[in-house]
């Protein structure tokens, strides 16, 4: 697909094949702990691809996330996490991302598809933000997206529960996906 500015009332917007920038770029979570704090996480190696089409609406995203690579600042926690207690990496290696759709909701554009973790595949909406469109200072084109959502870890058969002896849990069932998304404009 060739680049082309599209009449959408984005300011910049430019419809194109875009690969991810994992160096400028961010996938995290965070996710309740002990009931009282949140922990942050993010993936050190991740890839994809967005198409923004000449209509926003038509565009897509595919993206596969390395699961060994999380990082959440402490060794031993960022182990546990690896093993058959949550991720299970050496069976299950990557989490995917595929959308099916982007659609308009209120204020937001919303990005529908479907996420796959452990075997498991489950729709994942993710409220989007378009950041911007613009040169870089080595002749390429950059698109910027911030996108947010929620899961519930068990949907995932993430399973784990270590009770506390208040009747809490010390990790929380939800987790609050955050990307920021720097893109550079394909060929």
């Amino acid at each position: 697909m060739t680049a082309s500015t599209a009449a959408t009332g984005i300011p910049g917007y430019v419809a194109g094949t875009w690969n991810i920038d994992p160096v400028h770029s961010e996938v995290g979570f965070s996710v309740r702990h002990m009931m009282v704090s949140k922990v942050r996480g993010r993936f050190s190696k991740f890839s994809g691809q967005i198409v923004t089409g000449e209509e926003p609406l038509n565009s897509s995203v595919t993206a596969e996330i390395d699961l060994a690579s999380i990082t959440t600042g402490n060794d031993q926690r960022d182990d546990h996490i690896r093993s058959a207690d949550f991720f299970e990496v050496e069976t299950y290696p990557t989490m995917t991302y595929h959308s099916t759709g982007v659609r308009v909701a209120g204020d937001d554009y919303v990005l529908d598809g479907e996420l796959t973790l452990k075997g498991i595949t489950k729709s994942v909406p993710l409220t989007l933000e378009l950041n911007g469109f613009g040169p870089d200072p080595f002749g390429g084109t950059r698109a910027g997206f911030t996108a947010t959502g929620e899961i519930n870890r068990k949907d995932f058969n993430v399973n784990f529960d270590a009770p506390m002896q208040n009747g809490g849990v010390v990790v929380s069932d939800k987790i609050t996906l955050h990307l920021e998304i720097e893109a550079v404009l394909a060929g």
